[in-house]
């Protein structure tokens, strides 16, 4: 079902532009965490950036429109020369989208009634808060020369939700299976 108010249709193409970009952003960072030796802190790169492309897909979907262009204002992290200095603009990005961005989208959603549109800023909220903290966690190891441990990384391809080392038996967000996740 197409999303009926244009202030919440707006808000989806701006949560599509940012994860969208996020994405990209996280994979040439995992490929600069990869050269200086951070073989784990590239892994959490790319399986966060295919949770934000949940992200995208989600919002994406729930447009749900006739097709035409759309100017997109979307917020972006950009430079970082090192994994430290990358990591540092991906916790400033996941907190904007945790502590202003999605808090702001939900509760337009709910006021105008957009449930699809609800759920969709929802799962990238609660996602984006544990990305937050992985960010954090890596970057307080490469701060010290080191690398993260973990043995994998486990993203649900319904909501993004995102776990170390073993998959939950069912999904805390969305309530996927745990054979839906996605390892890496």
């Amino acid at each position: 079902m197409a999303v009926k108010n244009a202030m919440t249709a707006d808000f989806l193409r701006s949560a599509y532009g940012g994860e969208s970009m996020a994405h990209m952003r996280y994979l040439i960072w995992s490929e600069v965490a990869e050269k200086e030796g951070f073989k784990n802190i590239a892994r959490l790169f790319k399986a966060i950036a295919y949770a934000e492309q949940v992200h995208a897909r989600n919002h994406f979907n729930e447009i749900d429109g006739n097709l035409g262009d759309a100017t997109v204002a979307a917020g972006g992290v950009f430079g970082g020369r090192n994994t430290v200095e990358n990591l540092e603009g991906a916790i400033m990005g996941e907190l904007h989208e945790v502590e202003q961005m999605y808090p702001v989208y939900l509760n337009a959603a709910k006021f105008q009634n957009e449930s699809g549109a609800e759920r969709s800023f929802h799962y990238a909220l609660e996602a984006e808060k544990i990305h937050a903290k992985l960010f954090k966690q890596a970057q307080d190891a490469a701060k010290q020369g080191k690398d993260m441990e973990m043995k994998a990384v486990y993203i649900c391809p319904i909501c993004g939700h995102t776990v170390l080392d073993e998959a939950p038996d069912q999904c805390p967000i969305c309530g996927a299976k745990k054979e839906a996740y996605k390892a890496f």
